[in-house]
């Protein structure tokens, strides 16, 4: 949590020194509202690479991968000034299904291709957001960088899971703080209303571990997240 607070007060530390633009930006001040709220629909896809699962009688060659989600999509943008604003986007919490990957079998076992765990996330985005363009345009592109953190729960494994681990097993997943960028495009339907479309890429980083009657078996997993955003803004 220090760390998030480090960069979040280094986001806002950067985005109190934005008023001091140009006399252009100085002109526009008072053209637009200082607020927006967004939603829509986050399309989330992992890159995701782990290292192979280890422990006690766990086979080499053991992995995970994770499928794709969809979920809502809200967030809350306060401008700064004609071209800087900041961003803090977040979903609903989504079921990420964890796949095995590896052989077919464990034994008799099916494993690869088999959901032997789920997890939902919260994973809030804060963003300081650069705007392409004058305040008056339609469209505007804009690109951003921030911190993301991301706290896993309901964490269960599968009975898939269970089946290969031998036996009911708990699962966690530890915290995440990392880097996040975005890259978007905005337009303009009334004074009030816009779409917005995005592009963002979030580094989240977990230890996970498996206990299954005191055989702990862990893991690195490196989600590589990547979020297509398609939103609709009411600015007030």
């Amino acid at each position: 949590m220090m760390k998030l607070s480090i960069c979040a007060l280094a986001l806002l530390a950067g985005a109190g020194q934005v008023h001091a633009t140009d006399a252009a930006d100085a002109a526009d001040t008072g053209l637009a509202p200082a607020n927006q709220l967004r939603a829509g629909f986050y399309a989330v896809s992992y890159d995701s690479r782990a290292d192979d699962v280890t422990g006690p009688f766990t086979p080499a060659g053991i992995n995970l991968s994770l499928r794709s989600v969809r979920t809502p999509y809200f967030a809350y943008a306060r401008r700064l000034s004609a071209h800087w604003e900041l961003e803090l986007a977040a979903g609903v919490p989504p079921t990420t299904h964890t796949v095995g990957k590896g052989p077919a079998r464990l034994g008799s076992i099916p494993f690869d291709g088999q959901v032997v765990a789920t997890a939902r996330w919260f994973s809030p985005t804060l963003l300081l957001n650069y705007r392409l363009g004058r305040e008056g345009d339609a469209l505007r592109p804009y690109a951003g960088l921030g911190v993301n953190y991301t706290a896993f729960f309901e964490r269960d494994s599968t009975p898939a899971g269970d089946a290969v681990n031998g036996g009911p097993t708990r699962i966690s997943l530890s915290r995440s703080i990392g880097p996040a960028a975005t890259a978007g495009l905005s337009y303009r339907l009334t004074p009030a209303v816009s779409m917005i479309a995005s592009y963002s890429r979030v580094r989240v980083n977990s230890h996970y571990q498996s206990d299954t009657a005191g055989i702990v078996r862990t893991t690195n997993i490196r989600f590589n997240p990547a979020a297509w955003v398609l939103a609709v803004g009411y600015a007030f």
